[in-house]
């Protein structure tokens, strides 16, 4: 994932969670990935949804639109 997040230029990705959950990130700011969970910041918000690692069922790119 770290990799997503560094990647030049950003690829959009989604995250999908073990609950069925799923977050899409659009800038790599959005994202703040640490050793055993990523934080996600809620668009137009001041929300975040924190996420242990375990729990990211998989992780997609977005197709451009």
């Amino acid at each position: 994932m770290l990799e997503l997040l560094r990647r030049q230029p950003f690829e959009p990705f989604e995250v999908r969670l073990t609950n069925g959950e799923k977050h899409k990130i659009r800038h790599p700011e959005m994202a703040l990935l640490q050793r055993s969970r990523i934080i996600i910041t809620l668009p137009n918000s001041d929300r975040m949804v924190i996420v242990p690692l375990l729990h990211i069922a998989s992780v997609e790119t977005l197709q451009s639109v």
